[in-house]
């Protein structure tokens, strides 16, 4: 913006006669401040330029004493940001405004240069690259879960490896390494990581300590694992293009009724598109499945048994016979609460084991808050409590009756069910009473006739003979027990039969 000659000279008049400051001349004009420090002459050093010549400014600015201070850390550690610089000058004496240190950073700030790279090339068999993409959120029942997709590129072909999972457990990473190796037929020589916390768990410069299990796994498929430097994205920009192409070729605008459904479509798009696209830079036209092929040759062979990836931990049970796992319960054989158990938790299965005996199986829930019955389980904690509410029940009869012990055991000797028997005992005790029932027992034994209904026949009699009114157990709903309900005189009533007699 060219300012005319008579802006230039107001804008001069303003600042060096009225002192008014850059950003209120750029207000009150409506130019840019950048426009009113030019017709000032300021140079980025601070001072102004008239012809050629250097004078300093009217008011001299606080940070001056600390420029060169500034200057000589940004030489240094060209990211250092404003903000800690400001705080460092601060606590040297400086008493102004964080402002004044941004604006003077901008101006001095040594200008980042382009890094430039070269190509990685690598030999067939050499390198596979691997990396978690994330996809959003996965509904599963009242779930939410991360929708992850486990993905390994082999450098030199770009044959391609990719199964999705509903989290990025240590488990799952192992489990998409073991099904990466058998669809690409083999193991390259080494496998190239993020710093992934399934990776690495501490790292000092070139110091790393890796994870124990991948160490495992790596010893079992004879590959070396291999971090990226840190910020050195570019060493495995294979699988993130990859990741990026699966994300746009793939799972854009992409419908799927749950996780099987996605992976099925997966792996019908890797053999279908992925792999059938051409190898990057051949001049012959050869696809990436060709490449693969050939490099099938080169890579480490696959050996005998998969590598176990299965969760192993120690658990117990509370009070009541469940595991928790991942969220959900799983039921155990009440007789082993409060027990230690082993768990062991396939892609599928939960199962229990107490020692090396299996005593729970269950298919596995990725939902939340989720109870997983065995059925086997639940009928034998039901006998247990009835087998219980049976002998208590006789201990009841026991400690009431004096005719109920030698009654109980001439059930037993006749091959009476003993539990429905003391069952209907108990309730004849309960609607009878203890003198009643008891008289009942000792007529029915001079009877020869040991059974419940026996004892319920007598019991009927007798109190039909005093025109005893049954009882009726009347059962009133839960929705009208609140109504409240007001009596009335029945005189009235009395009044009408009265009439009806008369008539």
């Amino acid at each position: 913006m060219t300012l005319s000659m008579e802006v230039v000279a107001n804008i001069r008049r303003l600042h060096f006669a009225e002192h008014w400051k850059v950003g209120t001349i750029a207000t009150e004009l409506g130019v840019h401040h950048e426009a009113v420090e030019r017709a000032l002459g300021f140079d980025a050093r601070g001072g102004v330029k008239s012809d050629g010549v250097t004078a300093a400014r009217v008011c001299a600015s606080k940070l001056d004493p600390y420029k060169p201070l500034i200057r000589e850390t940004l030489e240094r550690h060209p990211r250092l940001r404003a903000s800690r610089l400001f705080h460092m000058v601060k606590a040297r004496g400086y008493p102004g405004s964080e402002i004044q240190v941004r604006r003077f950073v901008r101006e001095v700030r040594p200008e980042a240069q382009a890094e430039a790279y070269f190509r990685r090339e690598t030999l067939p068999g050499e390198e596979g690259q691997v990396d978690w993409g994330l996809f959003g959120p996965l509904k599963v029942g009242n779930a939410t879960r991360k929708l992850c997709c486990f993905v390994m590129v082999l450098s030199h072909s770009r044959g391609v490896y990719a199964r999705f999972y509903p989290d990025m457990t240590m488990e799952n990473f192992l489990r998409g390494h073991v099904a990466a190796f058998a669809a690409l037929g083999g193991v390259p020589r080494v496998l190239l990581y993020d710093n992934l916390k399934s990776v690495v768990l501490e790292r000092h410069g070139d110091a790393v300590r890796f994870h124990p299990r991948l160490l495992d796994l790596a010893g079992h498929y004879h590959f070396a694992p291999k971090p990226c430097a840190p910020y050195r994205g570019n060493e495995k920009g294979k699988v993130e293009r990859t990741i990026r192409y699966l994300r746009d070729s793939f799972f854009a605008a992409r419908r799927f009724t749950g996780l099987g459904d996605l992976n099925a479509q997966l792996a019908t798009w890797l053999s279908e598109v992925a792999l059938v696209r051409n190898w990057p830079g051949a001049p012959d036209g050869r696809r990436i499945v060709d490449v693969l092929g050939t490099e099938r040759e080169r890579l480490l062979p696959l050996p005998e048994g998969a590598f176990a990836c299965d969760v192993v931990q120690p658990v117990a049970s509370g009070k009541t016979p469940y595991i928790r796992f991942d969220g959900n319960d799983y039921s155990v054989p009440h007789v082993l609460v409060k027990k230690p158990l082993t768990l062991v938790a396939s892609e599928t299965t939960v199962r229990l084991l107490d020692g090396d005996a299996e005593v729970a199986r269950h298919e596995r829930s990725y939902d939340k808050g989720l109870r997983v019955d065995d059925e086997a389980h639940l009928e034998a904690l039901a006998r247990q409590k009835r087998r219980a509410a049976e002998l208590g029940g006789r201990d009841v009869l026991r400690a009431t009756l004096k005719n109920a012990a030698a009654f109980i055991d001439g059930l037993a000797a006749r091959g009476q069910v003993l539990g429905a028997e003391t069952s209907r005992l108990v309730r004849l005790l309960r609607e009878y009473g203890p003198k009643e029932l008891d008289a009942a027992l000792a007529e029915a034994m001079s009877r020869g006739a040991l059974s419940a209904s026996s004892v319920a026949h007598l019991l009927d009699t007798r109190a039909r003979r005093r025109k005893r009114l049954p009882d009726i157990n009347v059962v009133v709903p839960e929705s009208v027990r609140h109504v409240h309900v007001t009596p009335h005189a029945l005189a009235d009533y009395d009044s009408l039969l009265g009439q009806d007699g008369e008539s």
